[in-house]
């Protein structure tokens, strides 16, 4: 790297646009230490600040010395809140937008927003930082190229079997991924079942409490985490890192025999081709069938 090019990469900080815009501020995902610089300055400079909870947001800003005005932005009122917020842009002001932790829009709300942002003609920027999953990723031992971060799994099992249905079907047709998911303490046991039952054997890794005191990544095959945290009460947000599928040559008719069985393991024979099909791309007609014959030899 030429010495141009590293006055470059080392530079003044990029201060948040002087017109009205948005502003992707990450915050900690535990510890209070790793709130930038280049964040509280953008935090500091702007007219509103967006966040999930004010609970949680309010006490970071005082922490920091922020004084600006709070605004809730969350799953339930983005869609109705966006066109007031860009209107607030377009007559200069600058909004930040912050989550409860790590970086917004990963597993986070704000996407509907920063699409609105840019539809609008004005600038969006971020402030990068902290981040559960590649935190994790980095610490699981597994690969980390290529990944594919998922979040989080639905909470009901029929719907969270069918997502991993997908996923596992996804890499019967080549996909060749580290997976990374979000998920809650109190489903982590449940969905590592779930997992263990769709992948198999697979090297993994828990992440949870990260940068925090207790932080603790626990690595073992999925089987072996999902009898772990059927017996031991679980804290703080998870993260679930899964190993690349292995190479394994199958036939398009075993692939489809694998997939139902999973399906049917939990839902109706009905429900169970329907989401096969889905993630397949097979007609319904035709997975239905081999359903009816799978169920017979059952």
């Amino acid at each position: 790297m030429s010495a141009e090019n590293e006055d470059e990469r080392v530079g003044p900080a990029i201060e948040p646009p002087v017109t009205g815009g948005l502003t992707l501020v990450a915050t900690p995902i535990g510890n209070l230490g790793d709130l930038s610089p280049r964040a509280v300055a953008a935090l500091r400079g702007a007219d509103v600040v967006l966040c999930e909870d004010t609970r949680v947001t309010a006490p970071l800003l005082a922490r920091e010395g922020v004084s600006a005005t709070l605004v809730a932005l969350h799953d339930h009122n983005e869609i109705g809140t966006t066109p007031r917020l860009v209107e607030r842009m377009l007559v200069g002001q600058r909004l930040a937008l912050v989550s409860d932790a790590g970086m917004p829009l990963m597993s986070d709300p704000g996407y509907r927003l920063v699409r609105a942002v840019i539809a609008a003609g004005l600038p969006v920027t971020a402030v990068p930082g902290p981040n559960a999953a590649l935190t994790a990723l980095v610490l699981s031992g597994l690969p980390p190229n290529p990944h594919l971060f998922h979040g989080f799994l639905p909470p009901r099992d029929g719907p969270r079997l069918a997502e991993l249905a997908r996923l596992r079907a996804a890499e019967r047709a080549g996909l060749t991924a580290t997976l990374i998911f979000y998920e809650a303490p109190h489903r982590v046991a449940e969905s590592l079942a779930a997992m263990a039952e769709v992948f198999g054997p697979r090297e993994a890794a828990v992440a949870r409490e990260l940068t925090k005191k207790f932080e603790e990544v626990r690595r073992g095959t999925l089987p072996d985490l999902a009898a772990h945290y059927a017996t031991h009460a679980a804290r703080g947000e998870m993260v679930v890192v899964v190993a690349p599928a292995p190479e394994e040559p199958a036939t398009a008719e075993e692939d489809l025999d694998t997939a139902l069985r999973t399906a049917m393991a939990r839902l109706s024979l009905r429900d169970a081709a329907a989401a096969v099909a889905e993630a397949t791309g097979l007609p319904r007609r035709q997975v239905y069938a081999r359903a009816l014959v799978l169920a017979g030899e059952a």
